[in-house]
């Protein structure tokens, strides 16, 4: 009898959930709802943000929310102004249902699924 495949791992998918959202809460863009659809999600001013917000207070690629291991995060990618969650400043943070995260002067609520 061959061996082969006997010694093969299965692979654990961790795929991310639908239904998770980042809300605009403060400013021009107050009340604009993004879908948190991809894993890697760009937020700045830039044309090549995924997101592009006219503020500028924000860098040009400011920070992306992402997913990974199955948890979503936020991650600053050396913006000038920084980035905070719940008032603390991060450079990479696990992001909670209900988190606040702070670009300059741009106040974004998270909304992720269960």
């Amino acid at each position: 009898m061959d061996s082969v495949g006997t010694n093969m791992q299965k692979s654990v998918s961790l795929a991310m959930p639908t239904g998770g959202s980042v809300l605009i809460r403060s400013g021009f863009y107050e009340g604009l709802e993004v879908n948190l659809d991809r894993d890697w999600i760009v937020i700045g001013r830039g044309r090549g943000a995924d997101v592009v917000l006219a503020e500028a207070t924000i860098s040009r690629a400011h920070a992306a929310i992402g997913f990974d291991q199955g948890a979503f995060f936020v991650q600053d990618l050396g913006s000038t102004n920084g980035t905070t969650v719940n008032g603390a400043k991060a450079e990479r943070h696990q992001l909670k249902n209900g988190d606040e995260v702070r670009m300059g002067r741009l106040v974004i609520g998270i909304k992720l699924p269960d």
